[in-house]
């Protein structure tokens, strides 16, 4: 048995990876695609660093029985089982912002490669075709970008497309007007973007609402001139859609790295010669690949000398007291109950901690809080780390505080916020009982008090007979079972807030048809699945 911390590298790691770790620690090499070998070696492991060939899951992990951190160097975790790791107690951290720039210069690389058809004049060349008038191309200068998600690399993609004399629309909706401007960029509805881009390039998060964003009735709004670049996450655009789009002739081509299963070799658009395709290289350079081994052997220092870790995706890790933890799961879960609520950009967010809580250090629930707010909005993967960062870049003010004064609960925790439409939210919860259920107990000014399950559906309306009744016929005509329902009345503006615990998402229009039922004020479904 060791007498310092082991760390077990499953896969090759950069030399600038080892060295972050420092002398502090047994190095031990691994395979991770030997899976009797790596058994062997993380039997009294501290610390797992893989890439992705290692799949980190239940079995491997009843294996180290002292496993404290497993660190993916990259940003995605499909090889992590991120349950099976919480319930052994195991932190699971990556480095969610080391292909930031990767990615931002491949989605300049493919716009500029669409508009002067590099790669089928290559590939004419090859062939031994020299075809100067068939490849003719087109300047980007005074042409005009489409940005669908202004976040870290939509907000790059912008600035160096604008070098290139390009006019800049960005389509975010939780982007104010004054950050798109910082980075030289109108904010435009989406059906102003397609009219008027000539490329369009979308970094948005892959969510129920975003899958196939890029389909048919999105392509036969663009100009027959737009080019399409898609080299954030595989399923945004319909591929079916886009061989539609391409055989038409709707739009001029396509640039596309990600797709809706991988790997794959067979697409139909990958014959087309206005198609440039590449196998998910985003992140696939030496520097990104070396600051993801940098990023989390830092990680993993914090993790096992019990620090807080920033990019932490299930723990909060470090000293955080222990009728504090408990708080940082709820209200992670409130702030993307006040996402779903909000129709606007944020700009100024609070974080409140009430009750016996108030005297210990509570920093962390304010980080937590900004992570869920920004979990569904933001195409980069969100942690303790960067979710001040990406409220910074947003221009959102922020702000923690403290009471010790509480009604009716032990403890309570709320964030408000106040967005660009001078609309305010809040949204309360507390941890009640032996088994410390989470509850929401406040939903802007209304009080009620029901469990924060995985589907929520929230209405505020004139308050009148017959709603209810209504909710109930719609639901039940789609097969949707309710779990659980509060309803908290505003007697004297003779208004009313409902929130439902439903069994399962909503299919496509119900929550607009609701919507127009009851003649809603506030509709809002709330998605708390994993991520």
């Amino acid at each position: 048995m060791s007498t310092r911390p082991v760390v077990v590298l499953a896969e090759e790691l950069s030399p600038a990876t080892v060295e972050a770790l420092g002398p502090d620690f047994e190095i031990r090499q691994s395979d991770g695609t030997d899976r009797p070998r790596l058994f062997s070696d993380i039997a009294d492991a501290d610390a797992l660093m893989v890439r992705s060939a290692t799949q980190v899951d239940a079995e491997v992990l009843s294996h180290a029985p002292r496993l404290k951190v497993v660190a993916r160097a990259g940003v995605g975790l499909d090889n992590v089982d991120i349950s099976a790791a919480t319930e052994a107690g195991v932190m699971v951290v990556n480095a969610p912002t080391s292909n930031i720039v990767s990615a931002a210069e491949l989605t300049c690389a493919h716009i500029l490669g669409l508009a002067r058809n590099i790669s089928p004049a290559h590939q004419a060349l090859q062939r031994g075709e020299w075809k100067r008038s068939k490849y003719t191309g087109v300047e980007l200068s005074e042409k005009t970008l489409g940005v669908i998600g202004l976040g870290r690399i939509g907000g790059l993609v912008a600035e160096r497309m604008a070098a290139f004399g390009m006019e800049i629309l960005a389509y975010d909706p939780y982007v104010t007007a004054a950050r798109a401007h910082q980075l030289g960029a109108q904010l435009v509805t989406l059906e102003e973007l397609y009219q008027k881009a000539d490329v369009v390039t979308i970094h948005m998060p892959k969510t129920p609402e975003t899958i196939g964003m890029l389909g048919a009735e999105a392509f036969s709004a663009m100009k027959s001139s737009a080019y399409v670049v898609n080299v954030a996450r595989g399923g945004l655009i319909d591929e079916d859609a886009l061989e539609k789009a391409l055989e038409a002739g709707e739009i001029a081509g396509a640039a596309v790295d990600v797709f809706a299963t991988e790997p794959t070799v067979d697409l139909p658009f990958f014959a087309r010669e206005n198609v440039v395709v590449t196998p998910h290289l985003g992140a696939s350079t030496h520097e990104a690949q070396e600051k993801a081994g940098v990023s989390v052997a830092r990680s993993v220092r914090l993790a096992l000398d019990g620090e807080l870790v920033p990019d932490a995706v299930n723990v909060a890790g470090g000293a955080i007291d222990e009728l504090v933890r408990p708080g940082i799961p709820l209200i992670e879960k409130l702030g993307r109950v006040l996402t779903a609520l909000a129709e606007d950009a944020l700009t100024d967010v609070e974080t409140e901690a009430a009750g016996e809580i108030a005297e210990l250090n509570v920093s962390a629930l304010q980080l937590a809080a900004l992570k869920g707010i920004f979990t569904d909005v933001v195409n980069d993967p969100v942690s303790y780390v960067n979710a001040p960062v990406l409220a910074e870049q947003r221009g959102i003010s922020t702000r923690l505080t403290t009471t010790s004064e509480v009604e009716d609960y032990r403890n309570a925790l709320t964030i408000r916020a106040a967005t660009s439409s001078g609309t305010n939210l809040s949204v309360r919860g507390t941890l009640t009982g032996p088994k410390q259920i989470e509850k929401i107990v406040g939903i802007n000014g209304y009080d009620l008090e029901i469990a924060l399950t995985e589907h929520l559906i929230v209405f505020e309306y004139d308050d009148r007979p017959g709603v209810v009744a209504s909710l109930g016929k719609i639901l039940g005509e789609h097969q949707i079972n309710i779990a659980g329902m509060q309803v908290s009345q505003n007697t004297k503006a003779g208004r009313a807030l409902a929130v439902l615990a439903i069994d399962s998402a909503l299919p496509a229009g119900v929550l607009e048809t609701i919507s127009t039922e009851v003649d809603a004020a506030l509709a809002a479904e709330v998605d708390l699945e994993e991520k």
